[in-house]
């Protein structure tokens, strides 16, 4: 799957510090092959060089997910 700067993106290389978190897309650069490698920014840092397959979509569902237990735990808070 090919991303665009901005998308938000799930590092998915076990032989990253960054393995399992959710960043947004910096920069992609394409080789002469047409294959893409991109720059990841996360809260806390960058990774470089990261190809496409090791990368998947950030769901939209998982924070509109945390949204409603925020405001599920809000409810609870006023009874």
């Amino acid at each position: 799957m090919a991303f665009d700067e901005d998308d938000t993106v799930v590092l998915n290389d076990k032989h990253s510090d960054y393995d399992g978190e959710t960043g947004v897309v910096t920069q992609k650069v394409e080789n002469m092959f047409g294959e893409a490698t991109y720059t990841v920014s996360f809260d806390d840092g960058q990774e470089q060089g990261v190809p496409a397959d090791a990368l998947e979509a950030a769901s939209d569902d998982e924070d509109a997910d945390e949204d409603a237990d925020a405001d599920t735990d809000a409810d609870t808070d006023e009874e």
